[in-house]
């Protein structure tokens, strides 16, 4: 089995385990070791996002990154050399596929969740119509970084529509496209994943 390509984002407090090919699959712990080990521990739900096509390998690190205050904080914020290569199409066209396929289970838990979600400190407390209008907000700041023109209050479905345009199309970005995706599926997973998780 092929291995799994990984990069870390090592901040002061906080490091982040990201799969370079698989958007979305990216944890976070307190020191390296520990992200791995959370990233390998969520390899089988996060194959519930993303279907056939998945496997996983050993994990081969092919980086480490400086974190900053946001890896801290809790947010990927980094791209490193290997998202400055130019995606060949069908490989593009796959990991744009991998974002639909998160953005579609991200709809599926809010559809099925519960209006009020159990309190704690993830999140500041905050129930699930409130953790979608967060992300769909983040995602229309994100847009400007991949080069998607949006109007104000572009209705959701067509915000990822001209996303997904952007990111198989636009040739002046100001995120790398393979980093992009990186952290628009990292944020639908994680806030799906917190829905989930306070559900119960």
């Amino acid at each position: 089995m092929a291995a799994t390509r990984i990069y870390l984002e090592e901040g002061t407090s906080s490091t982040f385990a990201v799969a370079l090919e698989w958007p979305g699959w990216c944890r976070r712990a307190r020191t390296s070791d520990l992200a791995i080990e959370a990233l390998d521990d969520c390899a089988a739900r996060y194959a519930k996002i993303v279907g056939s096509g998945f496997t996983t390998g050993r994990f081969e690190v092919i980086g480490t990154l400086k974190g900053d205050g946001t890896t801290d904080f809790g947010a990927p914020n980094k791209s490193g050399p290997w998202d400055d290569v130019d995606l060949p199409a069908k490989e593009l066209e796959r990991r744009v596929s991998v974002l639909d396929r998160c953005w579609r289970y991200f709809d599926s838990v809010v559809d099925e969740a519960p209006a009020a979600l159990r309190k704690g400190p993830r999140g500041g407390g905050r129930d699930r119509d409130q953790v979608a209008a967060h992300v769909r907000e983040a995602e229309r700041s994100y847009a400007r970084k991949v080069g998607a023109r949006l109007a104000p209050r572009t209705p959701w479905p067509e915000q990822r529509a001209a996303i997904r345009d952007a990111l198989l199309t636009a040739t002046s970005v100001a995120w790398p496209k393979s980093y992009a995706m990186t952290r628009i599926a990292w944020h639908v997973v994680d806030h799906a994943w917190e829905i989930e998780d306070k559900s119960d």
